[in-house]
């Protein structure tokens, strides 16, 4: 990317630099915020190729297909690079066209890519499938020698993942949860959350400990516990603590106070004790 800005006037060029860092920072977490950078990043060098490609990015994270495929389109044209095809694909796929994402698996771009690139390529081949409501096509699709290795890629997770949710769209359930299994242990940095998924099947619930509500409801849940701990009553003790408490809760006329009072207590006779 900075050998590509090295076309553009220096002043310029960092200007454009710092609306793509920006898009790449905030992509995953604000992508709305990193669209409206590479828009401007685009105004600036809609001539640079990396500028055209992170602004297809930035479209294709808020759901912006159209644009995105126009950006990538014109990335593709100015390198030649087959590396955008998928995603290009998967594009179609949010347009409303999957006839045209599964068309373009079988072009001979696919070839070009990488392992990682085709992995990817299968992926959205399969959601197509889905979208078309061909849910055992999309098992078929799936399977490869990718899926079945033992060995944990980059891509592992998402690729097991995928398939676990193509058998639980076929009606296969229990070869579903072997697969969240296996994404699961492919996935520990929660990429995914196949962990959830595996404990939705068992019939488990994740609580959130730090829910706020829980914790009011536990409080709620200790306060009986707390009164039968006294014997079963309630401690309706009311604290006051100032005068105007005091005279509003006890009346002059209900308290009669002896003055003369010396502060013995006098016994009581027998009879009184009787």
């Amino acid at each position: 990317m900075r050998q590509e800005l090295k076309s553009l006037p220096k002043t310029l060029a960092d200007d454009v630099a710092r609306n793509l860092v920006m898009v790449a920072r905030l992509l995953d977490g604000e992508p709305e915020e990193a669209y409206q950078y590479s828009r401007v990043a685009l105004r600036l060098a809609s001539r640079v190729a990396a500028v055209r490609e992170a602004a297809g990015f930035a479209s294709y994270m808020t759901q912006r297909y159209s644009e995105a495929l126009t950006e990538f389109r014109a990335a593709r044209r100015m390198t030649g690079r087959a590396d955008l095809w998928p995603v290009m694909a998967d594009c179609e796929r949010g347009l409303g066209r999957p006839e045209r994402a599964l068309a373009m698996a079988g072009e001979p771009e696919v070839k070009q890519l990488d392992k990682a690139g085709q992995v990817e390529m299968r992926l959205v081949a399969a959601g197509a499938r889905s979208d078309m409501e061909q849910f055992d096509a999309a098992v078929v699709t799936l399977q490869s020698p990718e899926l079945a290795s033992s060995t944990v890629h980059p891509w592992t997770a998402r690729l097991r993942y995928a398939y676990a949710e193509a058998l639980i769209a076929a009606g296969r359930g229990e070869e579903a949860r072997e697969w969240f299994a296996k994404a699961a242990e492919a996935d520990p940095d929660g990429a995914t959350n196949a962990s959830e998924r595996l404990a939705e099947i068992d019939g488990l619930e994740f609580v959130d400990a730090l829910d706020p509500e829980l914790e009011e409801d536990a409080e709620q849940a200790e306060a009986p516990a707390a009164a039968k701990s006294r014997g079963g009553v309630p401690d309706e003790r009311e604290i006051f603590e100032d005068e105007e408490d005091v005279e509003e809760f006890y009346d002059e006329d209900d308290v009669e106070i002896d003055e003369d009072f010396d502060g013995v207590v006098p016994e009581r006779s027998t009879d009184a004790k009787a």
